[in-house]
């Protein structure tokens, strides 16, 4: 489905310069007004995400917030996801990809994420990803400058050429600390793993801890180039 425009760049330009210094629940505040139920969260329970699932509950709790289930996640992140349904009573939606792991395999070889994570990512990330907000005509991520080259330029409003919607990065402009601050000043449950030197955390496969010294990403996909799942690219 192609979303009608309902913004020109110029005016998501505009809007993007005139929330650049306000809070992140201002960023979400303006995304519920303008779009009501047609404005979703994505979720992977990091440290980030649950931040914004803290605001969102709090501005707006009946926002949808889905996560991509690609049959790798940490126990962790999985026991993480349930507490915050409880905390919160709501149902995140589970997006799956189109293949199980094993019909996956048996098109294209076992561990494809130990010889081709591009296509691994492709195939339980970015096509379901592509499908489910289809149905959206914006997305909420939790996306930092700070926290690779990528995401440097990122705007907390703009419009996402990828997927061809409008994206929010209410959070865009905050630091690591900021992050932390707000989860222990508000109480909100977080994955464990951030605990144990895990600053991004992905699938089991394809995630290590990161020592001291190491770029944020580097455990991320350990060995290879990549350094991006291509959600946000």
């Amino acid at each position: 489905m192609t979303h009608q425009r309902r913004f020109s760049d110029a005016e998501l330009n505009v809007t993007a310069y005139r929330l650049e210094t306000k809070h992140p629940q201002d960023v979400l505040a303006w995304g519920i007004e303008q779009f009501g139920t047609e404005i979703v969260l994505a979720s992977s329970f990091g440290a980030e995400d649950v931040v914004l699932i803290d605001m969102l509950h709090k501005l707006a709790p009946k926002t949808p917030i889905f996560y991509l289930d690609t049959g790798k996640h940490f126990p962790e992140t999985l026991s993480t996801r349930d507490r915050l349904q409880e905390r919160y009573g709501i149902s995140f939606i589970q997006k799956l990809p189109a293949f199980t792991l094993e019909e996956q395999a048996e098109r294209y070889g076992d561990k494809l994420w130990e010889r081709e994570p591009n296509l691994c990512c492709k195939l339980r990330k970015v096509e379901p990803l592509r499908e489910i907000l289809s149905t959206y005509s914006a997305w909420i991520t939790g996306i930092r400058r700070e926290q690779a080259p990528t995401r440097a330029n990122a705007k907390k409003v703009e419009w996402d050429e990828k997927f061809q919607l409008v994206k929010l990065n209410p959070l865009a402009d905050w630091t690591q600390e900021d992050v932390w601050t707000y989860i222990r000043s508000h109480d909100v449950v977080y994955n464990p793993l951030h605990d144990r030197h895990y600053p991004s955390i992905g699938c089991s496969v394809c995630t290590r801890p990161v020592m001291p010294g190491e770029d944020p990403r580097a455990g991320r996909w350990s060995g290879f180039s990549k350094t991006e799942c291509g959600l946000h690219k």
